[in-house]
């Protein structure tokens, strides 16, 4: 039997479509795992910085060509303060409050604010009919998550936002990377990017007093490796490659699949609930999302898929 739901036989794209799936999906936990014993901010700038001198050290063994003008500098902060700093980093700060598979699900919502606020962009995709239907459909699911919060006295409803602010965090800097392209090399450009954006959460967890809450701990370690290793290194190796063979609107329906690893994995691990309406929610966000990206698809005459619709 050969297999054809990415529109390849090529082996190592399903392999790497799987490892993108279930790493990705599980790096919610790996971060709830890990928050519980050393802060947010200093834990995400950890991982974000060892993954930029890991890159930035491969880079300049393979002799690739390094950020060197003021607007490729200009460009990897911006990017990476609006992607790590600011999405990563909520996204951290806001798994203190609400539940692996919640923040999985909330995260998803980057590709609706993507596509509104591109609509709305000079020279960007505009959204029709069956997307701007998406759209409803993703900001109700969006609701129903929240209503239950809205009846309780003790909330995590600064989470939940917190999630949100992140989604549309990385919404932009994803259209600003797309839009201001650079003269280097894409894994130097990375690096440096990984590096300001951990640095950032580095300055921002010790000015708020957070490296007085670090307890090292096996679990800690092993939660901290498994994202810089797995998550960011492994992972992003893989989606690069995926993006090489197959093509990016086949890539990104990995985001369908990584609430569901985290919700299961949350539950599993931590006996996270599994309630109605977060069900509920997640069915309602991602047929929203699917609706979108669907909207977004290139025209059957057009011969190559658009930047744009690889920023989930």
């Amino acid at each position: 039997m050969k297999l054809r739901f990415l529109g390849t036989e090529d082996p190592m794209a399903y392999l790497s479509y799987f490892v993108v799936c279930m790493v990705w999906g599980s790096t919610y936990l790996a971060i709830k795992l890990g928050i519980d014993n050393i802060p947010p901010a200093i834990f995400a700038g950890i991982r974000f910085t060892a993954v930029g001198i890991i890159m930035y050290i491969y880079a300049r063994a393979r002799g690739l060509r390094m950020p060197s003008t003021f607007q490729d500098l200009k460009h990897a902060a911006i990017v990476g303060l609006f992607l790590l700093t600011g999405a990563s980093g909520l996204v951290f700060w806001g798994q203190q409050h609400i539940s692996t598979g919640m923040a999985a699900v909330l995260i998803v919502t980057s590709v609706l604010f993507t596509a509104l606020i591109d609509s709305f962009l000079p020279q960007g995709n505009r959204v029709g009919r069956r997307g701007w239907l998406g759209l409803i459909c993703g900001f109700m699911g969006v609701g129903i998550l929240f209503l239950p919060e809205l009846e309780v006295v003790n909330t995590s409803l600064h989470g939940l936002f917190g999630i949100l602010a992140a989604s549309l965090s990385w919404a932009i800097g994803s259209l600003y990377s797309v839009r201001k392209p650079t003269s280097c090399s894409m894994i130097p450009n990375i690096a440096v990017q990984s590096l300001i954006g951990g640095g950032a959460l580095l300055i921002i967890g010790l000015l708020t007093g957070e490296a007085a809450h670090v307890q090292i701990t096996p679990v800690a370690l092993a939660a901290l490796l498994y994202l810089i290793i797995f998550g960011s290194i492994i992972g992003y190796s893989a989606y690069i490659y995926l993006l090489k063979v197959i093509p990016p609107y086949k890539a990104v329906t990995y985001s369908y699949i990584n609430p569901v690893v985290a919700i299961i994995l949350g539950f599993i691990v931590l006996g996270e609930p599994i309630n109605l309406e977060m069900t509920l929610g997640a069915v309602v966000i991602i047929a929203g999302v699917l609706l979108v990206q669907t909207d977004r698809l290139p025209a059957p005459q057009e011969s190559s898929v658009r930047k744009t619709d690889v920023l989930s």
